[in-house]
């Protein structure tokens, strides 16, 4: 799904469209970019380009976690009015970033109602305000601060805010009948994380709130991140929270002996592996480390 995605949103050679025939070609096109994927018969995730959706279909209506971009949003929402004849019922957003409410816009005159922490709807206007793209922005009518819990349908849906983590404003969405929850990006499982400091972003705190995640939900829990890292999937299990719990700690950990030994921040960023996680390879090193070195270093 990934390659075919690239491919298609991106510039194709005439030496690369060569390989295949005209009937293949045709074929490979017209595949759909995106993939849904039922983890039970009414809760299901959507992937297209940016932060994983989870969506519930329930005779009340549909529920959508996340939204992605504009486009990709128009996909899922094609592709559940298919599958539920009932109007949308709410859209939640985990936290701000675009890659994850770009496609509010999508459902404007579709669903009733926007639901985000308080902070992420801060965090949401004052972007849209900062790139002048209010206009091209559904915001949230609806917020809370540490805990909202509604029946919907046969599920009950419960928001969890437990502090300062990916963003000031990062909600864990339990899907409570099916013991599903899903992390938004306080998880990145097995790729390196964006950490946003500009939006409260704590590493230190968010190690804390991941103890807080493994220590509250069950063994049994099926957790869903945002984003993983090449050949590693988006659902979860308690495991491989912990491990990106502790890849937290690493950084945290590898970040302070650099410093101690007088290495500048220059000299912090040529490094190429979190010692101790070396799962977490590839692209994208330098956004951990600088925000440890600006969480370590801040007066």
């Amino acid at each position: 799904m990934q390659r075919r995605s690239f491919i298609r949103n991106s510039s194709l050679t005439i030496a690369s469209l060569a390989l295949l025939d005209k009937k293949s070609l045709a074929a490979f096109l017209a595949a759909p970019a995106w993939n849904i994927k039922m983890l039970t018969k009414n809760i299901g995730i959507f992937t297209e380009k940016g932060g994983t959706i989870a969506f519930y279909l329930s005779d009340e209506g549909a529920v959508v976690v996340d939204a992605q971009f504009p486009d990709s949003a128009q996909h899922l929402i094609d592709e559940l009015k298919k599958k539920c004849e009932k109007p949308f019922r709410l859209l939640i957003n985990t936290h701000h970033h675009g890659d994850h409410t770009s496609g509010n816009i999508a459902f404007k005159g579709l669903v009733p109602h926007v639901l985000a922490h308080a902070n992420s709807k801060a965090n949401q206007q004052r972007v849209a305000k900062e790139q002048n793209k209010e206009d091209k922005q559904l915001l949230p009518d609806q917020v809370f601060t540490n805990l909202w819990s509604e029946k919907v349908g046969k599920e009950k849906i419960s928001l969890h805010y437990y502090g300062a983590g990916h963003t000031n404003g990062d909600s864990l969405v339990h899907f409570e009948k099916a013991n599903i929850l899903h992390m938004g990006d306080l998880v990145f499982n097995r790729k390196h994380p964006y950490i946003d400091k500009k939006a409260g972003a704590s590493i230190s705190n968010w190690i804390k709130l991941l103890e807080k995640t493994t220590a509250t939900f069950s063994k049994k829990t099926q957790y869903v991140c945002g984003h993983s890292g090449n050949g590693y999937d988006v659902l979860l299990n308690k495991d491989d929270l912990i491990a990106f719990r502790n890849y937290l700690e690493n950084v945290l950990t590898f970040t302070e002996s650099e410093i101690k030994a007088g290495k500048s921040k220059d000299e912090i960023l040529k490094a190429t592996e979190i010692p101790g996680s070396p799962e977490w390879k590839g692209e994208g090193i330098a956004r951990p480390l600088t925000a440890a070195y600006e969480e370590l270093t801040a007066k």
